[in-house]
């Protein structure tokens, strides 16, 4: 795995810093050295605000050849975790990221793998879920790439009554261990992603007792375009963070 770490603005001393990390979406995408500003890439807002942004490249995007990103199919949640994991764990030790201020972000199968993290683990002290996966079995029957998506995530609602292999990899299926504050945003008119899937994780939160900021942009779809919806998002992200790490 490779990965780009954003150091923040106007910083002098090395660190410890709070440490966002932003998961791509995809999974068949990457991280590349460019400057972007949007609520799905947002890391150079996060840094001149002070944070250390992690951008990792795991197993399961581009970049690497077909065996590298083939290693999620059926498999979400699984070679890609570990990565990412061990992409903090080099920058703790390093002394770069604060160990008690760590955040984590994504947008689409980047928000699956931030609602995925906060299940499994309660390092991080916050985290933002952007058009996220919350049931592979859901996602198959209802969002745009069924095919993919059961592929993905290992099996379909349709073959039988289970249990179901999707269902190890639902981030939905570990909503009983969350105790981390969560920032979820999604668009109204997303066919990719569908609504329902942000919906039926605010619902397990909230079914848990789990702190969390529920927010739906009317209009949108996968991505947010219309002005004040960005500006919002961003401006929400960057509060979000200050309020927990």
């Amino acid at each position: 795995m490779d990965g780009l770490l954003i150091r923040p603005a106007g910083r002098t001393q090395d660190g410890p810093f709070p440490l966002v990390t932003i998961v791509h979406g995809g999974p068949y995408f990457r991280h590349a050295d460019e400057f972007s500003l949007n609520v799905v890439d947002c890391g150079q807002w996060l840094a001149t605000a002070g944070y250390a942004v992690f951008l990792p490249n795991p197993r399961g995007g581009s970049g690497h050849g077909h065996d590298f990103a083939a290693k999620v199919a059926g498999a979400v949640g699984g070679d890609e975790w570990t990565d990412i994991l061990s992409g903090i764990d080099l920058l703790v030790e390093q002394g770069v990221a604060d160990p008690e201020r760590l955040g984590i972000s994504g947008w689409s199968h980047g928000g699956f793998m931030a609602a995925w993290a906060i299940g499994h683990t309660d390092r991080f002290k916050t985290a933002m879920i952007g058009a996220g996966i919350s049931d592979w079995g859901m996602q198959a029957g209802t969002g745009d790439w069924g095919i993919l998506e059961g592929a993905l995530g290992g099996s379909t609602g349709w073959e039988g009554p289970g249990p179901h292999v999707h269902d190890r990899h639902s981030p939905i299926s570990y909503a009983s261990r969350i105790r981390t504050p969560v920032l979820i945003l999604h668009g109204e008119e997303d066919t990719n992603v569908p609504l329902g899937q942000a919906i039926h994780f605010h619902r397990a939160l909230r079914h848990f007792g789990v702190e969390h900021e529920f927010v739906v942009y009317p209009r949108e779809g996968h991505g947010l375009h219309e002005r004040a919806h960005q500006l919002d998002a961003l401006r929400r992200v960057r509060a979000w963070y200050d309020r927990w790490l």
